[in-house]
């Protein structure tokens, strides 16, 4: 019941902040907009804790800031690495362990890695992904593993 109607909220929150309408009308419009969305929603029986995780703001919103300033410190080494005037890159696939016990966290540390400059996952296997990594610096399993429980932390909620 809570997903349902924080969805419905949040649905109809965005519809009236993006369009910027406030006739009367045309919120009936948006209205109409979410109760359909929300009828396919509840038709295809995915409201649930990762389709709605509005829930988990307050240790998701640190876990991006975190996040940003990773991808910062990333971007700052590649564009280093690719402005000296020897390209010294070594460019490798690594195996990374994943310890998640949930698709949603599983798919924000994929996500998480691929954001983050100089590094992709390539392929999600059951318990690792294999990532391609710019440069070997960037493949420090310490980096990785933190990444690792910050995400889970952040979706799951785990002090893994």
């Amino acid at each position: 019941m809570i997903y349902g109607v924080s969805l419905s909220l949040v649905l109809a929150l965005l519809w009236w902040v993006l369009s910027g309408y406030d006739k009367i009308t045309l919120l009936a419009f948006g209205a109409v907009s979410v109760v359909i969305a929300m009828v396919l929603v509840l038709r295809m029986r995915i409201l649930d804790r990762e389709t709605v995780p509005f829930m988990r703001l307050h240790t998701l919103i640190p876990y991006y800031i975190w996040l940003g300033s990773e991808i910062a410190k990333a971007n700052m080494a590649v564009v280093k690495a690719s402005l000296k005037p020897e390209i010294d890159i070594t460019p490798r696939l690594v195996r990374v362990p994943v310890k998640a016990d949930s698709d949603l966290a599983r798919c924000v540390f994929a996500n998480s890695i691929t954001l983050t400059p100089g590094t992709v996952t390539v392929e999600i296997e059951e318990d690792a992904f294999l990532v391609h990594a710019l440069d070997a610096s960037f493949t420090a399993p310490e980096g990785f593993a933190e990444m690792n429980l910050y995400s889970a932390r952040a979706t799951d909620g785990d002090a893994k």
